[in-house]
Order: structure tokens, then sequence, then C-alpha cells
């Protein structure tokens, strides 16, 4: 067999490896996308920060503390602004019911809350103990939290137009008293407690006759706001 013959197989054989080689690179493979395919249509919104960071639907922080502010000499009180329960938290853990409109209306002292943290958990100015006729706030003690401005109301510490020189604690231990009777149902206690220790420290003639008409009125809900 000459030479020529002899390479024909060998550049066959070539030639075949080479068709099969140009095969294999002219398409590329289906699973892999160009940059046209992955490029956003017009029907496609970007991604942007807006679309990757959830927005939240209401603010976790007060935009204000609602105050109570009193009318007539402190003797009359309403709450300006409006609560809102923005969840338990630590020092803050008490439950607290709601009225229709989800507006909290009391709070449930819980074993370790502060007065002020559960002011800054409802967005309510921190005069909770004193509007509840106490000085220090204690477990399982119910707290109002908005006067009714059409009922009266009795400062804590002491009488609006108290004199100089004024004895406090026996004024503040009478209005506990009076508060206890409030709570366990006592009008009589309370009536006793009025007119016979209470009464004689206030001088302005007007607060007189308005407490003295709750007091003989016996109306709870109105002696509750007076004293408890």
């Amino acid at each position: 067999m000459s030479g020529t013959h002899k390479l024909a197989p060998v550049l066959a054989a070539l030639a075949l490896t080479a068709a099969a080689l140009a095969g294999c690179t002219a398409t590329a493979p289906a699973s892999v996308q160009t940059s046209e395919a992955s490029a956003p249509t017009a029907d496609t919104e970007p991604m942007t920060e807006s679309t990757l960071t959830p927005q939240s639907t209401e603010s976790e922080t007060c935009s204000g503390m609602s105050e109570v502010y009193g009318d007539g000499g402190g003797l009359y009180w309403e709450r300006q602004g409006i609560l809102r329960d923005l969840g338990a938290r630590e020092f803050a853990r008490g439950e607290v019911a709601v009225d229709e409109d989800g507006t909290p209306v009391t709070y449930t002292v819980e074993p370790g809350d502060v007065e002020a943290v559960i002011a800054e958990r409802l967005c309510a100015w921190p005069t909770l103990g004193e509007m509840n006729h106490v000085r220090v706030i204690q477990p399982g003690q119910v707290l109002w939290l908005t006067p009714n401005p059409d009922l009266p109301w009795v400062p804590y510490y002491s009488p609006d137009d108290a004199p100089a020189g004024f004895q406090q604690i026996p004024y503040q231990q009478a209005i506990e008293s009076a508060g206890r009777a409030v709570d366990a149902g006592d009008v009589d206690t309370v009536r006793a407690i009025w007119n016979d220790t209470l009464k004689g420290m206030f001088l302005n003639q007007e607060t007189i006759d308005v407490v003295q008409k709750v007091v003989d009125s016996g109306d709870l809900d109105a002696l509750r706001q007076l004293f408890s």
C-alpha cells in the first residue's frame, strides 16, 4: 500500500473530529440565559430600596404624650390627646382594657411595673399615680386613665388652695382611706371621712359644695373619680 493510501483513513478521522467540535460550539446550551433575556421588561418593576424594605403601617412611638388638663382651679380634669397601647414591655407588662374604639381606658399594674414606663407604653403623661390618688402604684391596682370632665376630682397631695405649712400626710391618708372605702362600695365610710376630716381641710367654698354634692349622692363612679 502506498503512503498516500495509508494517510487517507487518518485524514478522514481528523476531518470527522473537527466537524464534531464545530457542532458543539455552534449552539449555546438552552440553560444559559443571555443578558438580553434577563433584562427587565417594560411590565416589570425594577427592584429598588423601597420595594425591598417592608413599609411600617403604624408608628411605634407616640406622636405626643396625652396630657390631663384641669379647669376651674383643678377641680375638673380633661384628657387632651389620644391614648394608644404600643404593647407590653419590660416594666409595663400589665393588662390594658380598651373601649369600643380601641382606646385604653384602664391599666392593671403588674409586679415590677414602673409608672413612667406605663405612661410611655400608653402615650400618657406620667401622672397616673396622682390621677389615681396614690403616691406609689401597687401590683393589682387598676389605674383609670381618662377622667370624666363633667365630674370633680380631688387633688392627691394637697388642696389647690392649701395654705403654707399645710399638713399633707394626714390629708393624703384620709384621701387613701376614702379611696379604699369607695373600692369596697362603703358609701357611709366615704361620707364620714369627708364630713369629719377632709372637708375641714379645704378653704374654697365652691370646691366644698361640689364635692359635698357628689358625696351626698352616693354615686360610686363619681366617688371613684374623687378619691380612688
